[in-house]
Parts: C-alpha cells; structure tokens; sequence
C-alpha cells in the first residue's frame, strides 16, 4: 500500500490511525499542501486525486481518496479490529459522529478554505482566525452534547475500543487547539481525545512523527 498524506491534514491523520489499528504497512509519499503552491494540485498528483485534495491510498490496482471512503475500503478488506462493531443502530451513532466531524466540521475550515479567505476574501489573520473558531467551536459544541448524555460513550466514543468516531475527532481536536481554540469547554470531547490520543496506533499517526514534518 501507498499513501499520500500531508502532516497536518486532518483526513491523512484519520487513515494514518486507521492502517495503524489493523496493522497494515504502507508507504508514506509527503505532498504539501503549502510548498510550491501546492503539490496536491499538481498534475501527477491530480491524476490519482482530481480534486487535488489528500489522502489517496493506493492498494494494487486501487486507487481510492476520500478518507472515509478510504476507512470504510480498510474496514471491508481487513475487517479485524473493527472500527465500526455493534449492531446496526450503533454502526449509525458511529458514523454520525464521523460524518458530524468530517461533513459538517472539518470542510469549513480546511486548508484550502482559510486560503480563500486570506488571499481572495483579504481576510487578516485575526478575522481568518475569528473564522475558524466560530465554525469549530459551533460543530464542537453540538458533538458534545451528543456524546455526554450517550450511554453507549466509554473511555472512547463508543465503549472502550477505538472505532471511526474517535479517528475522526482526535484529528479534530489536534487541529482546534492548533488554533487556540479552548477545547476545555468541551469536557467529554477532550476526555475521549486525550485518552485516544495516547493509544499507539494514534501516536504512531500523529502529525509530528510523519516523515515530512515540519
């Protein structure tokens, strides 16, 4: 396997977490997202990814982007540890809070998003700063009274295994205190992020033990 990935990208992280819990090797192929414009929109790169956005994973013949879509292909070919157990109803509370993260969090403010706003909307750092806060500490806000009064909520998102909520919420937090946001404020949120975040499978994943970090 190969995969594209940037340091910082919150959907590499994501993958990078999930190839860990099954215990799959791979290689690491660095594509910033900041040198030279951006390396993902270059046209060797937007061959394999055309929105020009990473991760994409190659496996064999297969190539395939979307990190969740990714998670999910992993989850198929090489279903032990689950990250998605339970019955159908806890499947669905699994993936909703994936997709509260990825879908409603995440997208507003990505990197290509704060560019936009610095370099065609000529936002300063202060309102592009102001941007991000007011999206992510909206969508946290929402998870986690989702999370706290969920019975099915242990020392991670859903019991005490790791399953897709927490790759897709401890990327979530690195990235808002990234940007001071006061995760505090969010005590079930940053219970279950702290804790995740010690498991090898996620130090191994975090952003400062990637080859290209910087």
């Amino acid at each position: 396997m190969k995969l594209y990935s940037y340091f910082r990208s919150s959907a590499a992280y994501r993958v990078r977490i999930a190839l860990n819990i099954k215990g799959l090797s791979y290689d690491y192929a660095p594509i910033h997202l900041l040198r030279d414009g951006g390396e993902q929109l270059k046209p060797d790169y937007r061959a394999l990814s055309p929105d020009g956005i990473v991760p994409t994973l190659i496996d064999g013949d297969h190539v395939i982007n979307q990190s969740l879509a990714i998670i999910e292909y992993l989850e198929e070919t090489h279903p032990e540890p689950a990250l998605l157990p339970g019955t159908p109803a806890d499947r669905a509370f699994i993936r909703a809070i994936a997709l509260q993260v990825a879908c409603e969090i995440h997208p507003l403010n990505n990197t290509r998003v704060l560019q936009y706003l610095t370099t065609e909307v000529k936002l300063d750092d202060a309102a592009k700063n102001a941007w991000y806060a007011r999206w992510v500490e909206s969508g946290l806000d929402a998870l986690e009274r989702r999370l706290e009064r969920d019975p099915r909520v242990g020392t991670l998102c859903f019991g005490d295994s790791p399953t897709l909520a927490d790759l897709c919420l401890v990327p979530q937090v690195f990235n808002a205190r990234r940007f001071n946001v006061d995760v505090s404020r969010y005590p079930t949120i940053e219970r279950v992020a702290d804790y995740a975040a010690t498991l090898d499978a996620f130090l191994r994943a975090a952003p400062a033990q990637q080859p290209d970090a910087e």
